[in-house]
């Protein structure tokens, strides 16, 4: 059985491991467009800021190619898949056929299509190299500009600041992390950042980018005409799913490739995992792209196993982030800022503490956490499992909201 693995991260490595449980003696290919082995992505702000060396970014040993019997190609794009001849070509001219295909590709970042977007010193922030680029430019003190208030943006502004750099952020949105932060937490952490020396402008969008004679981008302009000042100007306006090369197949896409619980799409023997897929949404009762590690690691297991011919299904996801905001940790659960006829909302809001429960009836549907987020995982247990919480839920919000404890004994869970 020849396996291809299109993408070398979360989702591509824990497929390869589930492969190799069933299909010790199978053959897989892994192409991957990045010229290195696996690393973690999300590290890639610490590199910018110095707190992470060329070593600490991987998270598989050197040897992990060798040990699951992997031909692995790097630095190297696929151009298109023949689905009727089984058949995938790279850019390159090189074509091979497979029996089971993966498509684990991930997301790629959105760019700002108007003057100067190309610019030397303009920059995304989604992989490695896009922080090796930016710490090599940034290191004198410069003035930068963030594009951008959500995940990525915040993270790439805490690693310029890191790096001495005079960092304004430009935020479109209502507020900071408008995906997933309400009101009160939104501006908890636009104050926090203030704090850290990371400048904010919300609720505006840059309307011209500035270039100087040489071509380098000099500054913004705002849809209110504002003028700002930029040596370094990073567009953080979000990712959306790696399906381009696709595009021209009968593989279903709406967002993202679609797929059934078995991570199988409407072609019997291609799969696809990680952000780059249309997966089950718990909370929503349908499939969509949520666009997080944990969530990648486990459908490519999924895929793994079903590609290797041992039926496994995936029980979905929820949306889920946690984070550290220049010190600040936050963590947001499941449906944590909209709201309908059927939400109850109780939190407790104190100083840089704030803590929120969406409830959907007798079920817990959503939380927010700022500045203290123990106890998280007993409160995505129970947003995943969707149980009927009826009987516990007062004591859920008492010992959430009004004395400071999440779980009381009563409830089943231990302290430690």
């Amino acid at each position: 059985m020849r396996h291809i693995i299109i993408g070398n991260s979360y989702a591509g490595i824990n497929a390869v491991e589930s492969i190799r449980e069933i299909d010790k003696d199978g053959e897989i290919i892994m192409i991957s467009d990045e010229p290195y082995r696996a690393y973690s992505r999300p590290l890639i702000a610490y590199y910018l800021s110095g707190r992470m060396t060329d070593s600490d970014m991987y998270y598989r040993e050197p040897t992990f190619y060798k040990k699951h019997r992997i031909r692995l190609f790097t630095g190297e794009r696929v151009g298109g898949i023949d689905i009727e001849k089984q058949n995938i070509s790279l850019e390159n001219g090189t074509s091979f056929r497979y029996e089971r295909l993966l498509i684990s590709t991930g997301g790629k970042p959105s760019v700002l299509k108007i003057k100067g977007f190309n610019a030397r010193n303009v920059f995304t922030f989604t992989k490695w190299d896009d922080a090796k680029k930016i710490r090599k430019f940034a290191k004198e003190e410069k003035r930068g500009i963030v594009l951008g208030g959500g995940l990525i943006g915040v993270k790439a502004a805490e690693g310029l600041n890191a790096c001495g750099v005079k960092v304004m952020m430009v935020i479109s949105s209502p507020r900071i992390l408008s995906l997933v932060l309400d009101e009160i937490s939104g501006e908890i952490v636009n104050n926090h950042l203030r704090r850290s020396g990371i400048k904010t402008i919300i609720g505006h969008s840059v309307k011209d980018i500035l270039t100087n004679p040489k071509g380098d981008v000099c500054g913004v302009i705002l849809d209110n005409n504002k003028r700002l000042e930029c040596d370094i100007l990073i567009i953080a306006k979000g990712v959306r799913p790696n399906i381009d090369f696709i595009k021209n197949t009968s593989i279903r896409i709406n967002r993202g490739i679609i797929v059934d619980r078995q991570m199988r799409t409407n072609i019997k023997n291609i799969y696809a995992a990680g952000d780059v897929a249309e997966a089950w949404d718990i909370l929503n009762n349908k499939n969509s792209v949520i666009a997080i590690a944990p969530l990648a690691c486990e459908q490519g297991k999924i895929a793994g196993f079903n590609m290797a011919g041992v039926e496994r299904f995936y029980s979905g996801g929820i949306g889920m982030n946690s984070i550290v905001v220049a010190g600040l940790p936050v963590m947001t659960l499941g449906v944590s800022n909209t709201v309908n006829g059927n939400t109850e909302i109780k939190y407790f809001h104190k100083g840089r503490l704030y803590r929120k429960l969406v409830f959907h009836e007798n079920r817990l549907a959503g939380a927010i956490l700022v500045g203290d987020v123990r106890y998280g995982g007993v409160l995505t247990h129970l947003i995943r499992s969707q149980s009927d919480i009826k009987d516990i839920k007062k004591e859920l919000v008492d010992y959430t909201l009004k004395t400071g404890e999440f779980i009381s004994p009563s409830m089943g869970f231990s302290h430690n």
